[in-house]
């Protein structure tokens, strides 16, 4: 062998010894990573950097990204292993909304109620024992009108009404779960009466006693009906509490045939007074009719109840009716009457329906039998007619349902 064939094979054998520890190298580089090698390890660098961040864990709700939310109780933000050292809660138009911060400032939440289909943004931050800073960011959108629903209810709140007045409760989106929705509302009496609950149709729900409420009693409403589906991707947002008073017990008794009207408190009568009911065209409808709204003047045009002449105009236009209280939605009303002469009071029955009371133009004069009865009278009192020779009113014409049996009633309810 040659001198310069053994020097390439030396140069050979010592390029692939190489390639060896440069292989042998690498794979102890990794080794030492597991095994406390080098400080500048990729693990010590992990370690170092996790030793450097906060200890406090921060919570959101709702999630990053959601929508359909609670208007209600949706949003809210904790900290675990730490404290909270802001939270900043904003609409999509900039504006900040309130909070409240935790005693323990271990938590936060909106103190006033959210707007439906808005998107909120809330950033939070928090420090841990060693004063190490947290950070926590998300975004959501509240439930839009068109996938929720909204109950109106009557009496309002705080309010002090007569013996007959019934919860009644008017859904702006029909109801198909309907025993879903009634188990989110209950309605309860001081005087410890059993209250039940009956649906007219999809959108309006009634709930009352057996027997009118007791006088002097307390009643309340509670509507949790938050995050609860009434209908297929249609959900409450309302979580309320309401309670209203019931008064002295006044009903008063209209009966057609003698023209007069018996005014009792506690079941003594206190007042009679001259009345001119539905005339033999136009009869007044029977039955027990609750007051739902009060006028001290309204203005009153036949064309609105069917009432025309050939021209299409209402057979009546009065601008000005005094003393004028709702018994009916279909246009039944116990109201002041100054157009006609004071002998009609008492002895003829002139109206297209409603019940008259001898009154003065202005509705000003107190000595007036309207005046008088108007004063004397709740939201929530019953008028009781008799012997007109018309059916009874229909139980959700107006908050007529007393006018249903108790059977009847509780038949309609959903639970």
């Amino acid at each position: 062998m040659t001198n310069s064939m053994r020097r390439r094979r030396l140069t050979a054998a010592s390029a692939l010894l190489g390639g060896v520890l440069v292989l042998t190298a690498c794979s102890g580089s990794d080794a030492g990573a597991t095994s406390g090698g080098d400080d500048t390890s990729q693990a010590k660098v992990d370690e170092a950097a996790a030793k450097k961040s906060s200890e406090a864990q921060i919570t959101i709700t709702p999630k990053d990204g959601s929508d359909n939310a609670s208007i209600n109780n949706s949003a809210a933000v904790s900290v675990r292993k730490g404290t909270l050292t802001s939270v900043t809660m904003t609409s999509q138009d900039g504006k900040t909304v309130a909070g409240q911060l935790s005693a323990d400032k271990t938590s936060w939440k909106p103190s006033v109620q959210l707007e439906r289909s808005t998107t909120y943004r809330l950033a939070a931050e928090a420090k841990d024992s060693g004063g190490r800073i947290a950070h926590e960011n998300a975004s959501f959108t509240t439930v839009s009108p068109a996938n929720s629903f909204i109950g109106t209810f009557t009496p309002d709140d705080g309010s002090t009404v007569g013996v007959g007045m019934p919860v009644s409760i008017n859904f702006d989106k029909a109801i198909t779960n309907k025993a879903a929705v009634q188990k989110g509302i209950t309605v309860s009496s001081s005087s410890g009466q059993e209250v039940a609950c009956h649906w007219f149709n999809a959108n309006r729900m009634d709930c009352r006693p057996e027997e009118y409420w007791k006088e002097g009693s307390t009643v309340t409403l509670k509507l949790a009906l938050d995050g609860v589906q009434g209908a297929s991707g249609v959900y409450g947002v309302q979580q309320k509490t309401v309670t209203f008073h019931i008064g002295r017990n006044q009903v008063s008794y209209v009966d057609a045939q003698t023209k007069q009207m018996k005014v009792t408190q506690d079941g003594k009568v206190v007042k009679t007074i001259p009345i001119s009911a539905g005339s033999p065209d136009n009869k007044t409808y029977e039955g027990q009719m609750v007051i739902s709204e009060k006028f001290k003047e309204t203005r009153m045009n036949g064309a609105t109840v069917g009432f025309t002449d050939d021209d299409g105009k209402g057979e009546y236009d009065i601008k000005d009716v005094p003393h004028a209280m709702r018994l009916t939605n279909s246009g039944t009303f116990i109201h002041g009457n100054y157009w006609g002469a004071p002998s009609v009071f008492g002895n003829v029955n002139t109206s297209h329906g409603c019940v008259g009371l001898q009154d003065k133009k202005g509705a000003d004069d107190p000595s007036t039998p309207a005046s008088w009865f108007y004063d004397h009278s709740l939201i929530g009192d019953v008028v009781v007619v008799q012997h007109t020779g018309d059916k009874t009113v229909s139980p959700d014409n107006g908050l007529n349902g007393w006018n249903m049996d108790w059977a009847q009633w509780k038949a309609g309810s959903a639970v």
